[in-house]
């Protein structure tokens, strides 16, 4: 059996350019990790999708459930979803989703934080002042968390 299920409704199914387009565009979503007790801890994270190697990257602080988590086990999953459109006259919203399957590193190297960091940013504001600002004050107590994707599949579903 494979690790990872194909969809049902292949119908519904978009490409994988349009899921590294929403990956890129969406600003959060919601990761889940293996919690205490065996219960699935999910929680929203804004996000950056780095097109060069096809990783998610995520800032965290450096204690708490969700590295507890991690540290027990690597595997997650992050999915984003858009807000829909409606076409005129209609009630019913189009939406297309994403859910990726991979491994998550804790990095904690400080040459990387910077860069990545401020890509994160840069999908809020453009004010380098101010993204600098945070990165000098918040730097320090920050990781970043990368995602390498194991399986990455998309849908488009019109609500009914």
């Amino acid at each position: 059996m494979d690790t990872f299920r194909q969809l049902t409704r292949q119908k519904k199914q978009i490409s994988i350019e349009e899921c590294k387009e929403l990956l890129t565009k969406e600003t959060r979503g919601i990761l889940a990790v293996n919690g205490d007790g065996g219960y699935p801890y999910a929680m929203p994270m804004n996000h950056y999708y780095n097109p060069e190697d096809g990783c998610l990257y995520f800032h965290s602080g450096k204690r708490g459930h969700r590295l507890d988590a991690l540290r027990r086990s690597d595997k997650v999953s992050f999915c984003v979803c858009e807000k829909g459109e409606r076409p005129e006259g209609d009630w019913a919203l189009t939406v297309r989703s994403v859910v990726v399957f991979g491994r998550m590193e804790v990095l904690e190297d400080a040459d990387l934080l910077v860069p990545i960091a401020t890509a994160l940013c840069r999908k809020f504001t453009e004010d380098e002042s101010y993204i600098q600002s945070e990165i000098e004050k918040h730097g320090k107590a920050t990781l970043l968390l990368k995602l390498t994707p194991e399986h990455i599949c998309g849908k488009r579903v019109t609500e009914s």
